[in-house]
């Protein structure tokens, strides 16, 4: 319980993939790491497998009855916004994207001039959370209100740690963290409900989520409510930018820990992009960049656990597990297995080089899940991630300040522990 993340990690590590039954005391969940396993439960009989039970409860409070849930409400919300997820359709975005992304970062000149450091955390969530509103809600959020909502998430998603960690706890008495937890949400649905009741007033055609939501019917022809709305957008708020904003928060610690590494991502982005903004057309060209950021959430995939309840019965690994049970998915662990990661501790972005790529087991790197539940946001990571990187990169020379080791903190996503601070120092030029 002092380090969840990484005990988790130890145990799959530890027995080598096979099926485990964890005893913390009156709950006994299976957690599931061989890719063969997390297959089946994820897409060869994912329908067994729900989203749902007490793991799901803490979120649940914040997502609600969204994209991210079960049932009719998720293969609803599924239908409506994938359009708006396709590859094609966020590189539309993607000069948008940029634009914003270059803004966010040259905001931090300051910084390099007087030498006082960032909290990474913070101000990558900052820049994150300018570009997702940008592309997914266009002007329909004001710029105040947006400073209002990254906070207020990473307040929601930090202060359930202990409902998640004890999540047989009674609702009906406060735990710590549980009156921030409620603040933040109070402050969320304080900017999304009058964005959604002005939007609904408008009915315009947009191409933003919140356009798309109202132009929607359910399987009987109705509008959405207000409360489904409200659901989905935050879902996908988070989706979009967890795991860009938590990726990039440690990239730094690697980075600062395997300088070989980051001297050859720095050459490619001083070849690639220069000390120019960097634009779309620059992304085909950042492989290295593009390595570093898979290798990265393999590391540190941003949904640590993910887990499901068991509707009806069945064998999995050669275990029976009753209907009702708790199983624990957990990417952190199943990417760290030695049987299918060569030195998986190791920071090693060459995994991912092209000629690495077909030897690996499908379920043993899956960052945005899988099955039918992949996650819509991982074309937006792969646009936006790469042109946070190379824009900071071809500004700024981060050093850590505040060295690790860094502990994962155990909230939905997985983030550091304590702050991330960095100086921003200016690059030499030639």
């Amino acid at each position: 319980m002092r380090d969840p993340v990484n005990g988790l990690a130890e145990i799959g590590m530890a027995t080598g993939g096979e099926i485990v039954r964890l005893d913390l005391g009156p709950f006994r969940p299976y957690l599931v790491t061989h890719p063969d396993h997390v297959q089946h439960v994820m897409k060869g009989n994912w329908s067994n497998y729900l989203r749902k039970g007490m793991f799901w409860r803490p979120l649940e409070r914040l997502l609600g009855n969204s994209i991210l849930g079960e049932g009719p409400g998720w293969d609803s919300s599924r239908k409506i916004l994938q359009p708006l997820f396709t590859a094609r359709y966020v590189a539309a975005l993607s000069e948008d994207l940029a634009d914003t992304i270059n803004e966010g970062f040259e905001a931090l000149r300051p910084h390099e001039k007087s030498g006082e450091p960032i909290d990474a955390g913070v101000e990558m969530a900052r820049v994150v959370n300018k570009a997702v509103i940008k592309v997914l809600f266009g002007s329909r959020i004001s710029d105040p209100d947006a400073e209002r909502v990254a906070p207020a998430y990473t307040t929601a998603a930090t202060s359930i740690a202990f409902r998640m960690l004890f999540p047989s706890a009674p609702y009906s008495i406060r735990v710590p963290g549980d009156r921030r937890f409620l603040a933040s949400i109070k402050t969320i649905e304080e900017v999304m409900f009058p964005v959604i009741e002005q939007a609904r007033r408008e009915r315009s055609e947009g191409k933003d989520i919140v356009s798309a939501l109202c132009q929607a019917r359910d399987e009987q022809g109705a509008e959405i409510s207000i409360q489904q709305m409200r659901d989905d957008l935050v879902s996908i708020y988070g989706a979009a930018s967890e795991t860009t904003g938590m990726a990039l928060t440690w990239l730094w610690p690697m980075l600062g820990e395997n300088p070989e590494v980051e001297a050859k991502l720095r050459e490619e982005i001083d070849r690639v992009v220069g000390r120019d903004p960097v634009r779309p057309s620059h992304l085909p060209h950042l492989t290295y960049t593009k390595m570093v950021l898979q290798e990265l959430l393999r590391l540190y995939p941003s949904g640590w656990m993910l887990p499901r309840l068991v509707g009806t019965a069945e064998e999995l690994g050669g275990v029976r597990i009753k209907a009702g049970s708790q199983v624990l998915i957990s990417p952190y662990a199943t990417h760290r297995l030695e049987s299918f990661w060569d030195r998986p501790l190791t920071f090693d972005p060459e995994r991912f080089s092209p000629e690495n790529q077909e030897r690996r087991h499908r379920y043993a790197y899956f960052p945005f899940g899988g099955g039918p539940h992949l996650c819509l946001g991982q074309h937006l990571f792969y646009i936006e991630a790469p042109l946070m990187v190379a824009a900071i990169l071809s500004r700024y020379r981060p050093v850590i300040v505040n060295p690790g080791p860094f502990k994962p903190l155990p909230a939905p996503s997985v983030r550091p522990s304590r702050k991330v601070e960095m100086a921003l120092l200016p690059i030499e030029r030639a």
